[in-house]
């Protein structure tokens, strides 16, 4: 009888601590510790952890989040998008011109802009897969297609690129409100009721919470967050995903649909970013061509902080939520520590640098290249 107690050698041993570092969310539960240390040391007494410092910093992680989901999923099929910040300002130009200019009601609107930015999704993914060229070349040439519509289309009708009159034109949607309203104004009512987070002490608001909900640019970004884990790790159409990014011939002799898998994946991340979008017009109650600039490289670098590989095929939606919840609060704890604003972008760089580093050290660990 074969002697089963040795370890087959083809098993390579691993230690524990190299197991660990393999986790692709370990970088961003790294760098969100590190994070939050550092600005409860420095920049604790300025309000940034106060009821109203912490939904600041909540509502622009969640921007960050909700893109950043799209591109994870996108980038570990094998792919890039690069024309999501596009995606977003066009998007937001169009639900200006069906909504205000052109008067439709605000839920339908919304649905025909969904229509036509998942549909350029799909048309940027059926590009990639038909002709082999690179995806980075392809949505680049939609970065500027779309970008140039954003700014052509509002000049045109309205001989200017910032339409305003959203808000007062989604007042009482059923559907605009899934976008820019708020819950749990009950809970924050009696929070501040009872002392536990500050109130206005003055003025007409006066005795009325500072924080009075949460906005539903959260709740989408937790509910993507959620929706693209389960996804990613716990259905069959999840390893597909890795498949197709890990290595997509291998994966088609396998019976893989590789070309249906990343053009889905084109279309899921023009969905993230219509949802900010939508979300921000709401917000702003304006549309403006500008809206949604370096976008695009903020969600790729959220989503390799969260330990995705630039290869493809190796990731987590949680890390990717966990790089963008870093953006957030550096970008908000910048601005209470009192240090320039214009360092976010050394703090972008720096840290895109160091996670493409590590990240190339753990390709190298699960591959066992030299």
């Amino acid at each position: 009888m074969a002697d089963t107690s040795q370890v087959d050698e083809r098993i390579k041993d691993i230690s524990p601590l190299r197991r660990a570092l393999i986790r692709p969310e370990l970088g961003g539960i790294v760098g969100t510790v590190a994070v939050f240390t550092l600005f409860l040391l420095f920049a604790f007494d300025s309000g940034m952890f106060n009821s109203q410092g912490v939904m600041n910093w909540s509502t622009v992680s969640a921007q960050f989040m909700i893109i950043a989901v799209g591109a994870c999923l996108l980038m570990i099929a094998g792919e890039f998008d690069l024309s999501v910040g596009s995606m977003i300002g066009f998007a937001g130009m169009m639900i200006a011109v069906f909504g205000v200019v052109l008067a439709w009601p605000m839920w339908m609107a919304i649905i025909i802009t969904f229509v036509i930015c998942v549909a350029l999704g799909a048309l940027n993914g059926w590009i990639v897969v038909r002709t082999g060229l690179p995806s980075f070349i392809v949505t680049l040439a939609f970065l500027f297609i779309l970008r140039g519509f954003t700014i052509y289309i509002p000049q045109t009708i309205e001989n200017k690129t910032i339409i305003g009159g959203i808000r007062d034109a989604a007042e009482g949607d059923w559907l605009a409100w899934l976008f820019g309203g708020k819950i749990g104004q009950p809970l924050f009512q009696w929070l501040g009721e009872a002392g536990v987070i500050a109130v206005f002490e003055r003025g007409s608001r006066a005795g009325e919470p500072v924080v009075d909900g949460i906005p539903m640019l959260i709740v989408w970004a937790i509910a993507l967050v959620i929706f693209g884990h389960i996804l990613l790790t716990r259905t069959r159409f999840g390893n597909w995903v890795f498949a197709a990014g890990g290595d997509a011939d291998a994966a088609r002799n396998s019976g893989v649909p590789v070309s249906r898998v990343k053009i889905l994946m084109f279309m899921f991340t023009a969905f993230c970013a219509t949802v900010l979008a939508v979300c921000q017009v709401m917000e702003f109650g304006s549309a403006g061509a500008d809206r949604g600039l370096l976008k695009e490289f903020e969600a790729i670098i959220a989503v390799v902080i969260g330990g995705a590989l630039l290869t493809g095929g190796y990731g987590s939606v949680i890390g990717a939520a966990l790089g963008a919840l870093i953006f957030g609060v550096v970008q908000q704890g910048l601005f209470f520590a009192g240090v320039e604003s214009s360092l976010f972008r050394v703090f972008l760089g720096v840290i895109l640098l160091f996670a493409v580093i590590l990240n190339t050290y753990i390709r190298r660990i699960i591959t066992g290249e030299r």
